[in-house]
């Protein structure tokens, strides 16, 4: 099975596509209001993790997807499966204000590592556009299993990277 095979299937069920990417704001929603000033504690903050990272992980692998096909394959923005590319993006955009709004995300299990790969992904993908566009290497030709591969690659160096030019901030706890 491909990718496009995957992305295929998933478009080919928008029904439990649209319940599930829909369902994620609601439940924020309705978790907060059935938690009240106790959304900060466990075992509230720890559904409200698993409903930023029900809502993040496959938004910003839709965004990934998403630019990858734009900056690199130089792909017509009206060939973008709304299923597929634009709801898991779109309910990324909707569920984190709504957990903002419940609960601090201080108190979040885990939040603070998902807008650091937030930010370690827009690294890569800069670079590896860059890299594109001068034509030190050219991503479009390549089989999209390399493609992630280098991409996988250059995320480990850069938070490894990171880590040695900054410091670990978890350093202290241990």
């Amino acid at each position: 099975m491909t990718l496009q095979d995957l992305l295929d299937a998933l478009a080919a069920h928008p029904f439990w596509m649209v319940g599930f990417f829909a369902g994620l704001p609601l439940l924020a929603w309705l978790t907060g209001l059935l938690a009240g000033e106790d959304a900060m504690y466990s075992p509230w903050n720890y559904l409200f993790t698993f409903i930023i990272y029900a809502a993040c992980v496959p938004g910003l692998f839709s965004l990934t997807l998403t630019a990858y096909l734009f900056l690199f394959e130089s792909r017509s923005i009206l060939e973008t499966d709304l299923y597929t590319q634009v709801l898991p993006i779109a309910s990324m955009i909707l569920t984190l204000p709504v957990v903002k709004r419940q609960v601090d995300l201080d108190y979040v299990p885990g939040f603070h590592r998902l807008s650091g790969l937030i930010a370690m992904i827009l690294a890569a993908l800069i670079l590896m556009w860059i890299a594109d566009r001068m034509r030190f290497i050219a991503f479009t030709y390549m089989p999209v299993q390399y493609v992630l591969l280098i991409f996988f690659g250059l995320l480990i160096l850069l938070y490894w990277g990171a880590g040695r030019v900054f410091g670990s901030p978890y350093r202290s706890q241990r």
